[in-house]
């Protein structure tokens, strides 16, 4: 589990390819501080897992369903990525709950001054689209930020500039790919309100109703 709070940015050395996977070498420093061998680390808001490690470095194994849903297909050496390492159990929650699973790519299609804002705009698929509420939280590339704007095919965030420097998004441009990932809440909820319990569990106790939840003050 994730915060979406980036703790560093990495460099790619090296991304071996195979026939529908992958292999990423990362450069990196504050994050290797405390590294195992089978540590999680977000890399652009997927959650990878180190299988080796140098002092500088880390590995990781990128697996075909990884490159079909995210951007990491598209790094090559030199690339910058977000790093965020799990969430310690006496941490502070800065962000979000990220669990590192991408819901798919958006495209970014504005980039905006606003005095000492900068505002983004990322357009993205329906199916990304349902999740997406004003003031609600989005990870962008594994960063923890919250959705300013609804528009007809995404949504837009206004960032400040210490967010800018400390994260990869100082380097995007109109027509990039970002990996997005929604609020877990929402799809939990989704799940629960539209997905019957089986037959033996169909008890008045177990099944949430809308009204249900407004009574409990959700």
């Amino acid at each position: 589990m994730f915060t979406g709070i980036i703790e560093e940015i990495g460099t790619v050395r090296a991304i071996k390819r195979g026939a529908a996977s992958a292999v990423l070498t990362i450069r990196a420093s504050e994050i290797l501080s405390d590294v195992h061998l089978g540590d999680s680390i977000a890399v652009n808001g997927v959650c990878l897992t180190v299988t080796g490690f140098t002092p500088t470095e880390f590995t990781a194994d990128v697996m075909h369903e990884t490159l079909n849903r995210s951007s990491l297909g598209t790094l090559g050496p030199g690339g910058k990525v977000n790093l965020e390492r799990a969430m310690a159990a006496n941490g502070r929650f800065g962000g979000h709950i990220v669990a590192g699973h991408i819901d798919g790519t958006g495209t970014i299609t504005a980039i905006e001054q606003d005095d000492n804002a900068i505002w983004y705009t990322v357009r993205c698929a329906p199916a990304i689209q349902r999740y997406l509420i004003e003031k609600g939280s989005i990870a962008i590339d594994g960063i923890s930020l919250t959705i300013a704007a609804l528009t007809s095919d995404g949504f837009r965030v206004s960032i400040i500039p210490h967010t800018a420097s400390k994260t990869t998004l100082s380097l995007r441009r109109v027509g990039d790919t970002v990996n997005l990932e929604n609020d877990c809440v929402g799809k939990y909820v989704e799940r629960l309100l539209t997905h019957a319990p089986a037959p033996e569990a169909q008890t008045p106790s177990s099944v949430i109703t809308m009204e249900f939840l407004a009574k409990h003050g959700f």
